[in-house]
C-alpha cells in the first residue's frame, strides 16, 4: 500500500499541496508555541550581579492556594506572588552553620539614583550593601569601601556619565528622598550587568531598603570540596517547611528578578491556548484539504473498490498519502519553528508579558511535539475523510463521482449535536456563571464548538444560504450568477469545503480580535470609573516618602491628597474561594480623602475609618464569606505576609471588577518598594488647574523626578498597560489566522485547478474566457459570502454572551472597521484564490484542457 500511495504521489502533488502547507505552517507554529512553554517552565534567568553565589536562598516567589479545602496541602494550585518574597535577616545565621558553607551574605536591592546635577543619570540603576560585593563581579578599582554613613561606591560606568571622581560627591535619590553622598571609591566589574551599582554602607542601606530586618536573598559560597547541588540539598534540608528556597544554576537569577516568576505563567498560559488553536485550526484545514483532494478522485477510488480493493486498503491509501505529505511538511515546519520561536519570544518580552533575562529555551520537546502534533491532526483529518471514501459502496461512488450528493452520515450528525450542545452549554455557562474578565476562560472554548458543530453541517447550511441567495445573484450577474448557483447548488459538499476554512477564518478573527477589545474597554472603563483625581503625582525613581503627601495637601488650591499603593493578595480567613486561579486586586488610599478618590459609595461602614489594620470589602464578597462591618478577616499579601484586619466598609462594585481598599500605609509596606508610587490630588473648587500643578512642582522642587499630569493621565496610563498586553495577543491571534488564511488560500488554488477538464469542457461547447472567469468570480463570492455569514454566527453566539458579563450589553466593544477588514480580506482572499489559478489553467487550448486528467 505503500508503494501505491507514493506513485499516487507522484502524479497528485498539485492535489497536496494544500495539505502540506497546513502542516508545514501548522508544525512551524506548534514548534514555535512549544518553545514559548518551555521557556515559561523553565524560567532559566542566569544570575548576574550574584553569580559568585554557589547557591542563593530567597522567598518562593509564589502561594500555595487551597482549590477547595484550606486544610488540605496537596490540592493546591501555585499563582506566583505580586511582590518580592523576602527572608529573614536572622535566616544568615542558620546558613552559615550548614555543613559545607563557606560563608554567607545578605543581599538588598533598592532603586538608587544617581543624578548629574538634577537629572537622573540612570533609572534602573539599583543599591546594594557593599558587604554583598563578594557575591558579585565588583571590585574596587579606585578609592575604598563604604566605612561609615553617606559613603558609596560608584560602578565605573555611572562614575564616567556623572563624571565624579573619589572623593567627589554626588546626588543620589533612594527611599524617596534625595541625599548628597561622597564617592569613596569606584568599583569595576568583569562580568555584564543589566543596570548600574550603587554600593552603601550597611547603615545606610537599613536606612533605604525599607524594610527592615528582610533581605532580598541570601548567597551562600561553598567550601572546598562541596558541590553547589549538594549544598542546595542540605540548606533545603535545614530550611524545613518555610517558604524559602535554594537555587543553584541557572535558577540563580530568579533572586535577582522576581518578576520573572510571574512572567512564565502568563507565557505558559499563552503558549498552550494558542498551540491549541493551531492544532484546531491545523486539523480543520487538513481535513477540509483532503476532503477536496478524496471528492475530485471519487472515480479513481471507485474503480478501485470494483476492482476488488478493501475499504481497509482504501482508508490505509489515503492515510498513508497524508502521513507522507505530513512527515514532509512537519520536518520543513521544524527549519520555520527554529525562527519563529525567537522572534515570537522578542516580540512578547518587548511587550513586557516577561523579562528579557529569561532565556529562551526551545529544546528537542517542542521539536517532537510540534511536528507530532501537525501529523497527528493530518491522520486524524485522513483517517475521517478515508473512512467516508472506504465506506461507499463501488456503484454509488461511480454514480457520485462526478458530483458528489451525500453527506449526511450517523456519526456526521451525532458530533454535530454534540458539538451544538456543548456551544449552548458554554453559552449559558459564560452568560450566567462566569464573572468579569474571567469569561474569556468559557469564551474562547465556545467559539470553537460552534465553528466545529457549523463545520459538520456545512453542506446542509451551503445549500440554505445559496438557495436564499440565487435569485439576487441571477437578477444581478445573469447568466454568470445563473450558472455560479447551479454549480454551487449541484456541489454543496465540494462548496462546503471552500467554505469550511474561510467560516474558520472569520470565526477565529472577529471572536478573538473583539474579546480583547470588549476586555480591554471594559477594564479602562471601570478603572475610569471607580477611582477620580485632577492632578495625579508619580514617582519613577522609586516612591515618595513618608510626609510627601502632607506637603502636598498644604499647597493653597489643594483640597485632599492621597496616596496611591496598587498590589495583589487573598482572603485567608475565613476560606475564599473566589480567587484562586488569579489574587484579589489590592488598592491602597488614605483615609482623610478616600470621599474624594473612591467614586462608590459605602453601602455601610465608613471609608474615613480606613486606618491601621483595616479593609473595605465589596459587599457581595462580604456576604459569601459571612462578614459584615466591625468582624476581622485575614489577608495574606503580595510579599507572602498576612495581616488580621477590621472590616470598616462594604462597597459595591460590579461583578468581576472587584478590589479590596486598605491603608495605604498598610499596603505599601508589603509592597517590593515600601512606598507609595502615586499621589492622587483632588483640587479646591475653582482652583486652576496649571497654576495648582506649578505650585505642586515649585513645592515639591527638592523631590528630584516627579512627574505632574492631570487626573486624565492617571487612566491614559492604566489604558496604555491594557493595550500592551492587548498587542501580545493581537500578535498571537495575527499568527493564527495567517495561518488560516494562507491555508485557506491554498485550499481554494487547488480546488480551483483541478477544474481544469471542466473549463475546457466549457470553452469548447461555446462558452468564453471571460464568461467562465466571471461565472468563477460570482462562485468566489458566494462561497466567501457563505464563510462570512458561518463565520459571523460562529463569532456572535461566543460574542453575545462575553458582552453581556463584561461589558453589560450584547454587543461588543471595539471599532467596526475591524469586522470590514475581516470581511473585505475573506472576499479578496476567495476571488484572489480562485480567479487567479482559472485564469492560468485556460491559458492551454480547449481541447488539451479538456483531455486533462481529473
Amino acid at each position: 500500500m505503500w508503494r501505491l500511495a507514493l506513485r499516487t504521489l507522484r502524479f497528485r502533488v498539485g492535489g497536496f499541496v494544500a495539505t502540506f502547507v497546513a502542516v508545514f505552517l501548522g508544525a512551524g507554529i506548534i514548534v514555535a508555541c512549544g518553545g514559548l512553554m518551555e521557556t515559561g517552565i523553565r524560567t532559566a534567568v542566569p544570575p548576574q550581579r550574584l553569580a559568585a553565589a554557589a547557591v542563593v536562598v530567597t522567598g518562593q516567589q509564589s502561594y500555595q492556594v487551597p482549590n477547595k479545602d484550606p486544610l488540605d496541602k496537596k490540592d493546591i494550585k501555585s499563582v506566583p506572588l505580586a511582590e518580592r518574597d523576602r527572608v529573614d535577616t536572622s535566616l544568615v545565621d542558620a546558613v552559615r552553620r550548614v555543613p559545607g558553607v563557606s560563608a554567607a551574605f545578605g543581599d538588598v536591592s533598592f532603586p538608587a539614583t544617581v543624578l548629574s546635577g538634577d537629572r537622573p543619570v540612570d533609572v534602573g540603576s539599583q543599591g546594594h550593601d557593599w558587604a554583598s560585593a563578594p557575591l558579585t563581579p565588583y571590585t574596587l578599582r579606585d578609592g575604598n569601601a563604604p566605612a561609615r554613613p553617606g559613603e558609596v561606591v560608584l560602578d565605573a560606568g555611572l562614575a564616567h556619565r556623572v563624571a565624579v571622581a573619589v572623593g567627589g560627591r554626588v546626588g543620589i535619590v533612594a527611599g524617596g528622598d534625595t541625599h548628597e553622598y561622597r564617592v569613596s571609591g569606584i568599583a569595576v566589574t568583569s562580568a555584564g550587568v543589566d543596570g548600574g551599582a550603587v554600593f552603601f554602607g550597611t547603615a545606610d542601606v537599613e536606612a533605604l531598603a525599607g524594610h527592615p530586618g528582610k533581605l532580598d536573598a541570601i548567597g551562600v559560597l561553598a567550601g572546598p570540596g562541596t558541590t553547589p547541588g549538594t549544598l542546595r540539598d542540605r540548606i533545603t534540608a535545614m530550611l524545613g517547611d518555610r517558604p524559602v528556597v535554594a537555587l543553584t544554576g541557572d535558577d540563580r537569577g530568579v533572586a535577582e528578578f522576581p518578576v520573572a516568576v510571574g512572567g512564565s505563567e502568563q507565557l505558559i498560559v499563552l503558549a498552550a491556548v494558542f498551540a491549541g488553536m493551531a492544532i484546531f485550526v491545523a486539523m480543520f484545514v487538513v481535513a477540509s484539504a483532503l476532503g477536496l483532494s478524496v471528492q475530485h478522485r471519487q472515480r479513481e477510488l471507485a474503480l478501485l473498490r470494483a476492482v476488488g480493493a478493501t475499504p481497509r486498503q482504501l482508508r490505509r491509501m489515503v492515510l498513508v498519502e497524508a502521513v507522507a505529505v505530513a512527515l514532509l511538511g512537519a520536518a520543513l515546519g521544524c527549519v520555520l519553528g527554529v525562527f519563529l520561536g525567537p522572534y515570537l519570544y522578542d516580540r512578547i518580552a518587548s511587550a513586557g508579558v516577561i523579562p528579557p533575562v529569561v532565556v529562551f529555551h526551545q529544546g528537542f520537546i517542542a521539536y517532537l511535539a510540534g511536528p507530532g502534533a501537525a501529523v497527528l491532526s493530518a491522520v486524524v483529518a485522513a483517517w475521517i475523510t478515508g473512512g467516508r471514501a472506504a465506506a461507499t459502496r463501488p456503484t454509488e461512488a461511480l454514480a457520485e463521482a462526478a458530483v458528489r450528493r451525500r453527506w449526511v452520515s450517523r456519526p456526521r450528525v451525532l458530533l454535530a449535536v454534540l458539538f451544538l450542545l456543548m456551544g449552548v452549554g458554554l453559552f449559558f455557562v459564560t452568560m450566567l456563571v462566569m464573572r468579569g474578565q474571567m469569561a474569556s476562560a468559557t469564551a474562547g472554548p465556545a467559539s470553537m464548538c460552534w465553528a466545529i458543530a457549523l463545520a459538520l453541517l456545512a453542506p446542509g447550511l451551503t445549500k440554505v444560504v445559496i438557495a436564499v441567495l440565487r435569485r439576487p445573484l441571477r437578477a444581478i450577474h445573469g447568466l454568470a450568477g445563473e450558472l455560479a448557483t447551479i454549480n454551487a447548488a449541484t456541489r454543496a459538499v465540494r462548496t462546503a469545503g471552500a467554505v469550511t476554512p474561510i467560516m474558520l477564518a472569520v470565526a477565529i478573527a472577529v471572536a478573538n480580535l473583539y474579546t480583547q477589545t470588549t476586555q480591554s474597554e471594559a477594564a479602562q472603563r471601570n478603572y475610569a470609573d471607580s477611582l477620580r483625581a485632577d492632578i495625579v503625582l508619580s514617582a519613577p525613581l522609586g516612591g515618595f516618602a513618608s510626609g510627601t503627601r502632607d506637603a502636598v495637601r498644604q499647597v493653597p488650591g489643594v483640597a485632599g491628597a492621597s496616596d496611591y499603593v496598587t498590589s495583589m493578595g487573598w482572603i485567608d480567613s475565613p476560606y475564599d474561594s473566589s480567587h484562586r486561579e488569579s489574587p484579589w486586586p489590592l488598592v491602597g488610599i488614605t483615609a482623610d480623602d478616600a470621599r474624594n478618590t473612591i467614586t462608590a459609595e459605602p453601602a455601610r461602614g465608613s471609608l474615613a475609618d480606613l486606618r491601621g489594620a483595616t479593609v473595605a470589602l465589596p459587599v457581595e464578597q462580604a456576604q459569601d464569606i459571612g462578614r459584615t462591618v466591625g468582624d476581622t478577616v485575614t489577608l495574606r499579601l503580595g510579599d507572602r505576609g498576612t495581616v488580621d484586619v477590621r472590616v470598616v466598609a462594604l462597597l459595591p462594585a460590579r461583578a468581576g471588577y472587584e478590589t479590596l481598599l486598605l491603608p495605604a500605609e498598610l499596603l505599601a509596606a508589603h509592597t517590593t518598594s515600601g512606598l507609595p508610587p502615586q499621589i492622587l490630588v483632588h483640587a479646591a473648587p475653582g482652583a486652576d488647574r496649571d497654576a495648582l500643578k506649578a505650585a505642586i512642582a515649585q513645592r515639591l522642587r527638592d523631590h528630584t523626578g516627579v512627574q505632574i499630569a492631570d487626573g486624565s493621565a492617571f487612566t491614559t496610563k492604566f489604558a496604555e498597560g491594557t493595550n500592551t498586553q492587548a498587542l501580545v495577543n493581537y500578535l498571537l491571534v495575527a499568527l493564527v489566522i495567517g495561518y488560516t488564511l494562507i491555508a485557506v488560500a491554498n485550499t481554494l488554488v487547488t480546488a480551483t485547478a483541478r477544474r481544469r477538464q471542466e473549463f475546457g469542457l466549457q470553452r469548447l461547447i461555446g462558452s468564453t474566457r471571460g464568461q467562465i472567469l466571471r461565472m468563477l468570480g460570482v462562485e468566489a463570492g458566494l462561497i466567501a459570502v457563505t464563510g462570512i455569514v458561518l463565520g459571523t454566527i460562529a463569532s456572535a453566539v461566543t460574542l453575545v454572551p462575553f458582552s453581556i458579563v463584561v461589558n453589560r450589553t450584547p454587543f461588543p466593544s471595539g471599532p467596526l472597521w475591524m469586522y470590514g477588514i475581516v470581511v473585505v480580506g475573506a472576499v479578496a482572499l476567495a476571488m484572489a484564490a480562485t480567479l487567479i489559478p482559472a485564469s492560468r489553467s485556460m491559458r492551454s487550448r480547449p481541447v488539451e484542457a479538456a483531455k486533462a486528467p481529473e
